[in-house]
């Protein structure tokens, strides 16, 4: 128990860089305040201690602001960052070394009492204000972008991002987790880019074709105006060049 304890401390100066001092992190840490006290939770709810379980579960949420029933189940070195608005349902899975950011879901969709919440894996890092929802897996070594909403399971080493999540590349198997996760890709502004890109192309065809033929067509200057705003907001390869 007290070794649990331990590594659930040293994973927060691990996992962030602004811990400083070990009364830092045991005054004003709320994540390592709500894994300690879910143990707990945890404890008595396999034990048969439901009712005491939820009632101390009610109180962690209250001195948190980090709900998770305490039948869900948590592996080792788990940290919750900033914390406020989690929420963890009762048949959650969680493996080992999983960060999770502020306002984070992992939620059910069912009214039976049966599996209905969701499975993480091992290093998995969920970015702030994500949902995770249903009885689905997410795989080992995966990335859920911010805000995203998932609702289909995500195979191993996977990147997510968006409503409803899309599975946007692979990310490498890696032993500690890393903190790069706004570094991630966008796939409606490359959806974007990649018709900007066309439309120019065909526009140097028309030109070509109306040169060939002597034409001379007006410019619609409205266009012209929009199309420029929009490259600045996603620019193609040419003008990122």
């Amino acid at each position: 128990m007290f070794e649990r304890i331990k590594e659930d401390i040293k994973t927060v100066f691990e996992r962030d860089p602004a811990a400083r001092n070990l009364f830092e992190v045991l005054t004003s840490y709320p994540g390592l305040h709500a894994i300690l006290i879910h143990r707990l939770c945890h404890r008595l709810w396999t034990a048969g201690n439901k009712s005491i379980a939820r009632f101390l579960s009610h109180i962690n949420r209250a001195l948190t602001g980090i709900e998770i029933h305490p039948g869900a189940v948590i592996g080792r070195r788990f940290f919750i960052d900033h914390g406020m608005g989690v929420v963890i349902g009762e048949t959650t899975e969680i493996g080992d070394d999983v960060l999770l950011y502020q306002e984070v879901v992992l939620g059910g969709t069912s009214l039976e009492k049966k599996k209905r919440h969701p499975t993480i894996g091992n290093n998995v890092v969920i970015g702030a204000g994500a949902v995770v929802l249903g009885a689905i897996k997410v795989g080992d070594n995966s990335r859920i972008g911010a805000g995203s909403v998932v609702i289909k399971s995500v195979p191993p080493n996977a990147t997510v991002v968006g409503v409803p999540g899309r599975i946007v590349g692979e990310t490498t198997k890696r032993k500690h987790i890393d903190l790069d996760h706004n570094n991630l890709p966008d796939p409606i502004a490359d959806a974007f880019r990649i018709i900007i890109e066309e439309q120019q192309k065909l526009e140097e065809r028309i030109h070509a074709i109306e040169n060939m033929e002597g034409l001379k067509c007006q410019i619609d200057a409205y266009f012209e105006k929009k199309k420029k705003e929009l490259i600045k907001i996603f620019p193609t390869n040419k003008e990122e060049e």
